[in-house]
């Protein structure tokens, strides 16, 4: 909003502070009872949009005008958190439009290790039993079917992945969901009692395979939510700054950034030897173990950030794994120097984050979740701390550190793409391969997928996260000068938990120009 636009009218109503933290208490009891059985008859929806009704009635009765400033932003944090859930209701519908909401119930199962005795089997025999149920549900259920997710479902139950997120290793891949249940049922020798139970499931999913098979032709709908949705759910969900035609233009934007210093490494770089993967299982765990204290001795040195003592070892995200087909993108990277996906996602990454979240007791924001914070956090270290000097001596590993950027930069575009249907997951695919390096279609795919099939948004998350970081690191900069310390800004991200990064910058800046913008509410487009 700029300065000679009328700043939306901030509520002004009855409501307190308490009754905020009451509504947000009763909100998450609601929303996280959704779901368990996968019941989303008409009726059950309609009464769960009723309820969002009465609680969107009571946040907008709400005296904020008279709250102080970290009280108006934790208002505007939870009123997101209700407009997220109205917009899955009313808008994005997966149970309706996407097979893989059913997909995803139906896999999960099949990776329980057997023999499983006492609770653990009887909570085994009631998932496992649940699947012929969740089938009828889904056939039920799933009157609006967009192709690309029918497509994707239909792929799933029957290929494996090439990536397998999750997955229990297996040195041949099972063949999709069915596979999977393969897989069980071999495993279930050691424990014959449970095979009927494992077949019966078997074959439901079988039949499920059969049926969107046979309705696929008439399945047409293209999947995401259009433009004027997804604009909507940029500012009244995500509460970002940008409409999604802004942030394809700032991701075309940093992705030539990156492909220029990219470029510009290779140069410089053109007469050292290529790093060269690891060799063995053993070899990449020493390359893991001396990159975590790596990091771990920077980030006490030079001063970037606290790790409290009790911060032990925190696994990798790319384990060691021997495919007939080749090394994916993350392996190829990975295998190469683990700082990349180590910053990324061990420490201070996720895994790390997610230890300091727990630590903030704070009513709300110990219960806010924004995947743009989480990830843009995530990414902006990686560039962060090449700058910082982490990398001084290893420039081809800088070079992993731009890729890793490219990949994180060509998603925006794509993922605004996909949520406006201007292109369909192969279509992105084809756009991504030529553009980042290392990138194999599997990865490809299976990212496309994420992006399209999650809340909508969240592959934009990464480099539009991370640019959001640095305007706050930026504005924090200039203001304090030659006080500014880097380690206590860093220490106050921490304290914040995982609010959206334009109200952290609101909070910890005092600059509103990005906040006004939300005061004003419309209606959700039809």
């Amino acid at each position: 909003a700029s300065a000679s636009e009328p700043v939306a009218k901030i509520p002004d109503g009855t409501g307190s502070y308490t009754d905020l933290v009451e509504l947000f208490d009763e909100f998450l009891a609601f929303r996280d009872s959704a779901g368990a059985k996968a019941d989303f008859s008409a009726e059950r929806v309609a009464g769960r949009l009723e309820r969002m009704r009465a609680f969107q009635a009571r946040i907008a009765d709400m005296d904020v005008v008279s709250w102080d400033r970290s009280q108006q932003v934790d208002y505007l944090a939870v009123r997101s958190r209700l407009d997220q859930n109205d917009f899955t209701l009313r808008r994005t519908r997966p149970w309706a439009r996407d097979p893989g909401f059913y997909v995803d119930r139906m896999l999960w199962v099949t990776f329980t290790d057997l023999p499983v005795e006492g609770e653990a089997r009887d909570n085994f025999l009631e998932r496992i039993r649940d699947i012929p149920v969740l089938v009828e549900a889904a056939k039920e259920q799933l009157d609006d079917v967009a192709a690309d997710y029918a497509d994707l479902a239909i792929h799933n139950l029957n290929n494996a992945d090439g990536v397998g997120h999750g997955h229990p290793y297996r040195s041949v891949p099972p063949a999709g969901v069915l596979g999977w249940y393969d897989d069980l049922l071999a495993r279930a020798a050691a424990q014959p009692e449970l095979t009927g139970d494992i077949r019966a499931a078997r074959d439901a999913v079988g039949d499920f395979d059969a049926w969107l098979k046979k309705k696929r032709p008439g399945w047409t709908a293209s999947a995401g939510v259009g433009e004027a949705a997804f604009d909507w759910y940029l500012k009244h969900v995500k509460l970002m700054p940008w409409s999604s035609a802004e942030l394809v233009v700032l991701g075309q934007r940093e992705l030539d950034r990156l492909w220029a210093i990219y470029a510009l490494e290779r140069h410089r770089n053109r007469d050292m030897p290529e790093l060269e993967p690891a060799s063995s299982a053993e070899d990449y765990a020493q390359r893991i173990a001396a990159t975590d204290r790596r990091i771990r001795a920077f980030l006490a040195e030079q001063k970037i950030i606290t790790v409290p003592g009790d911060i032990g070892e925190l696994d990798t995200n790319a384990p060691w794994i021997e495919r007939p087909g080749g090394r994916n993108f993350w392996e190829e990277i990975q295998f190469r120097d683990p700082s990349p996906d180590h910053l990324h996602a061990v420490i201070p990454g996720h895994r790390f984050d997610a230890i300091m979240k727990q630590h903030v007791d704070h009513p709300i924001r110990g219960r806010i979740d924004s995947g743009a914070r989480a990830e843009g956090w995530a990414t902006y270290l990686e560039e962060a701390m090449l700058q910082a000097g982490l990398f001084e001596d290893l420039p081809r590993v800088r070079e992993l550190i731009q890729i890793f950027g490219i990949f994180r930069a060509a998603r925006v575009p794509a993922d605004v793409w996909l949520q406006t249907r201007q292109m369909n997951v192969s279509q992105v695919v084809d756009y991504w391969l030529p553009r980042v390096p290392y990138l194999d279609r599997n990865v490809a795919r299976v990212d496309a997928e994420i992006y399209l099939r999650r809340p909508p948004g969240y592959g934009i998350g990464y480099s539009i996260g991370m640019l959001q970081m640095q305007r706050l690191l930026a504005d924090r900069k200039r203001q304090l000068g030659d006080d500014f310390e880097l380690k206590e800004f860093h220490d106050e991200l921490m304290a914040d938990g995982w609010l959206p990064l334009s109200l952290i910058r609101w909070e910890m800046t005092g600059l509103d120009d990005e906040v006004r913008a939300f005061w004003a509410r419309e209606a959700m487009p039809d």
